[in-house]
């Protein structure tokens, strides 16, 4: 057993799989089907026609736009280019950035980039060109007039710089030349081009989530069925089964599935940094067992805030508590909602793995190959109860600080609950006390890495910069 680089303890043989893989066996399609206007999560829509297929981009999940999702990018598109309303369904295709960063899919095509600024604490969208068919008859402003065609040299100006009159801020912007639109980047006075044509106005319908469910019964009910059947396969390969349950969409999965499959027996670890949310919410659930973690105040005393490069939290709150209890009841079979799109470290997670921290635990994962997409409408479907932390604005939920949490969501933290961030910074200030970080260190969440990584090193203040050569 070794410690992978990814972040997790595996065994020597499945970690120098996971590292020597260049990608993991996923779907990097979406299909989508123009008659309905919905997403399918296979080929074929419920009315009969076959979906149009959609690239999506690593590490290629997909996740419904929700309530909080939905109202910053409306209102981002509505404040700078006056469309009044948009898709009711929406996707979101998380991409690698600064922090958070989403390709929005609307009408089985790109509407765009949704991104956060950790430093500067604020999103920003960027329409694509593929959106201006079924969006430029509603744009009431946003738009930089470039000119005709040929007053610009050369035969092509896609990807030109071009010099504009306008008294629009700093920012994307939709372009014209003559018949022309396109999308550009607008800065001091000049448009950078990134895409121009002409564009023909489409008109596409507006269904609700409930049709998307109701025409991807057919594949829903497959993904069911041979989950259960998995479980079923495997229940009985050691004395007991269980079903590890955290609250989150996919756990609220794997519990039901487990459940149809036969196994009553569930459990929930508390490792005392659940959100209030998560608490009422799983206190609602009938769960035979809950596990409370260890003192994480006194283990952070001692060995410094977990990072994102050095998750010791997860060992200590979540693996020793059950550990200990499973040494107690002997070996058993753990049915968990683990899947391959969450992180690289689980890209090569197999159906069936002995848990390496805990030996007596074998643990089975019936949706690894599932995206967060197909786990939405699995629970729409079968009207199961969700977390409510989803609907305002968390992709994942964990402990309140966790070190892997966005900036964006630990900004959802502080607006939801105040007085848990403000214990967490106050800790990190007493802790690096003498330290002399700058203000962002805390309030930019840089405190999450050992060594920050590329992306995080270009706005890296001179004074972190010392003290983090000194860590080394």
């Amino acid at each position: 057993m070794i410690h992978c680089p990814h972040g997790e303890f595996l065994s020597a043989h499945l970690c120098k799989y996971i590292t020597e893989m260049r990608e993991p066996p996923v779907k990097k399609l979406l299909y989508w089907c123009r008659e309905c206007n919905v997403p399918l999560i296979g080929r074929t829509c419920g009315c009969g026609a076959e979906g149009g297929p959609l690239e999506l981009l690593q590490p290629y999940d997909v996740r419904p736009a929700l309530t909080a999702d939905m109202e910053i990018i409306h209102e981002l598109i509505k404040k700078r280019f006056g469309i009044p309303r948009i898709p009711h369904i929406i996707l979101l295709n998380k991409t690698g950035g600064t922090d958070r960063k989403d390709l929005v899919i609307a009408n089985g095509t790109r509407l765009g980039w949704l991104s956060f600024d950790p430093f500067q604490k604020s999103y920003s969208f960027d329409l694509a060109f593929e959106s201006l068919p079924y969006l430029l008859p509603s744009v009431t402003k946003g738009i930089v007039d470039i000119g005709e065609p040929g007053s610009h040299s050369g035969k092509r100006i896609g990807g030109k710089k071009v010099g504009v009159q306008t008294s629009l801020p700093d920012g994307n912007v939709i372009v014209r030349s003559g018949k022309l639109h396109g999308v550009g980047q607008l800065t001091a006075g000049f448009v950078r081009i990134k895409q121009i044509g002409v564009i023909q106005a489409r008109e596409a319908a507006d269904p609700e989530w409930s049709l998307a469910v109701d025409r991807n019964r057919y594949h829903l009910h497959n993904l069911e069925r041979n989950a259960v059947r998995f479980i079923r396969h495997h229940m009985h390969d050691r004395p007991e089964a269980n079903i590890s349950f955290s609250g989150g969409k996919d756990s609220t999965v794997a519990l039901e599935l487990a459940r149809r499959a036969g196994i009553t027996t569930a459990y929930f670890v508390n490792t005392g940094l659940e959100f209030p949310e998560t608490l009422e919410f799983v206190g609602k659930h009938d769960l035979q067992f809950r596990l409370f973690g260890g003192d994480f105040w006194n283990k952070v005393r001692k060995a410094g805030p977990p990072k994102k490069d050095n998750r010791w939290c997860c060992e200590c709150l979540k693996l020793e508590p059950v550990k200990e209890w499973r040494a107690k009841a002997g070996p058993c079979v753990t049915v968990q909602g683990n899947r391959w799109y969450e992180s690289f470290a689980r890209a090569g997670l197999p159906p069936v793995a002995v848990n390496p921290f805990n030996p007596a635990q074998m643990n089975i994962s019936p949706i690894r190959n599932w995206r967060a997409l197909e786990v939405f409408l699995y629970i729409w479907w079968r009207e199961l109860p969700i977390n409510p932390l989803y609907e305002l604005g968390f992709e994942r939920v964990g402990c309140w600080m966790c070190p892997a949490m966005l900036e964006s969501e630990s900004e959802r933290v502080k607006a939801l609950h105040p007085e848990l961030y403000s214990i967490w910074i106050e800790f990190l200030k007493e802790y690096y006390k003498g330290k002399r970080y700058p203000e962002k260190f805390f309030s930019c969440g840089l405190w999450r890495w050992d060594v920050l990584p590329p992306k995080m090193r270009e706005p890296e203040p001179p004074e972190m910069k010392k003290n983090s050569s000194r860590r080394k």
